[in-house]
C-alpha cells in the first residue's frame, strides 16, 4: 500500500508533545514533509531529532503572535512553496472556576486556543493548496461541562464553530475542515497541569467516566487526525470527529 500523504507538505502547530509530535511522525510515515513549530525552543530540537526524516527544522513560535505565525509561513513558502495539510493542534488548558475567573485567565486561553488558532489557518491560506486539508483540534470539552474549566470549554466550542463555518468559506477551494476532539489523552499536558494528587482523582474520574475503562494514547488521536489529513476522507467535511473512549457519547 503507498504512503497516503505521499509527496504532501503538513504543518503542525503544538507539535513538539503529545497529539501534535505523534501525529508528526504518523505523517512523516506516511510520506509527508512536515513543518513542526512550538513556543519551547528545547522540546522542539527534541521532536525533530524523534521524528527524523521528512521534518524540516522545528520553528518555534507562539499562535498568539501574529508576527510568529507570518515568520512560520515564510519559511514553508520559501522552502516548499504551498501547504497541503494543516494540523492546528496548538492550545493551553487552565483551571479557573466561576467567581475566580481573571481577565487574564480568560484573555490568555482565548488568544492562543481561538485567536491563535483563527490566525494560524487565515494565514496559511495564499500558500494552500486547493483540494488541502485542515484539521483542527476541539475537545469534548466543546459539548461536555466540567467544573473550573468554563472558559477553557468555551474556547474549543469556538473552534468546533470554526470547523462548521469555514467549510462553508473554503468551499469554492475544495478544503476540507474538520475537528478531532479529544478526550482524556495522556499527554505530558495531564503531569504538567495536575498535581500529583489531583492526577490521581482524575485518573479515577476516567476510570469511572469513560466506557473503555482507561485513557487514550496521542497515537491513537494521531491515526484519526491521518484519517481526516489523508484522501482516505475524501467525501468528509466539517465534522467533529470524536476519539475519547466513548466519553461524550453516553
Amino acid at each position: 500500500m503507498a504512503n497516503r500523504l505521499e509527496g504532501k507538505v503538513a504543518v503542525i502547530t503544538g507539535g513538539a508533545n503529545g497529539i501534535g509530535l505523534a501525529t508528526a511522525k504518523r505523517f512523516a510515515s506516511e510520506g509527508a514533509y512536515v513543518f513542526i513549530t512550538d513556543r519551547d525552543k528545547k522540546e522542539l530540537d527534541k521532536a525533530v531529532s524523534d521524528v527524523g526524516e521528512n521534518v524540516s527544522s522545528g520553528i518555534q513560535g507562539d499562535v498568539s503572535n501574529l508576527a510568529d505565525l507570518d515568520r512560520l509561513y515564510d519559511t514553508v513558502k520559501d522552502q516548499k512553496g504551498h501547504i497541503d495539510i494543516l494540523f492546528a493542534n496548538a492550545g493551553v488548558i487552565q483551571f479557573a472556576p466561576l467567581g475566580k475567573i481573571s481577565e487574564e485567565h480568560f484573555d490568555k486561553l482565548f488568544s492562543i486556543n481561538v485567536k491563535g488558532l483563527l490566525f494560524t489557518v487565515q494565514k496559511a491560506l495564499p500558500i494552500f493548496s486547493d483540494g488541502g486539508s485542515v484539521i483542527l483540534t476541539s475537545s469534548i470539552g466543546a459539548s461536555k461541562g466540567a467544573e473550573e474549566l468554563s472558559i477553557y470549554h468555551a474556547t474549543k466550542a469556538a473552534i468546533r464553530s470554526f470547523a462548521r463555518s469555514w467549510t462553508l468559506d473554503l468551499k469554492h477551494r475544495k478544503i476540507r475542515v474538520n475537528a478531532v476532539s479529544p478526550g482524556p489523552i495522556d499527554t505530558p499536558f495531564v503531569d504538567r497541569v495536575l498535581s500529583k494528587e489531583q492526577r490521581e482523582q482524575f485518573l479515577d474520574s476516567v476510570l469511572k467516566s469513560t466506557p473503555m475503562g482507561r485513557m487514550g494514547a496521542p497515537d491513537e488521536v494521531a491515526k484519526a487526525v491521518l484519517f481526516l489529513a489523508s484522501e482516505d476522507s475524501s467525501y468528509i467535511t466539517g465534522i467533529e470527529l470524536f476519539v475519547n473512549g466513548g466519553v461524550a457519547q453516553v
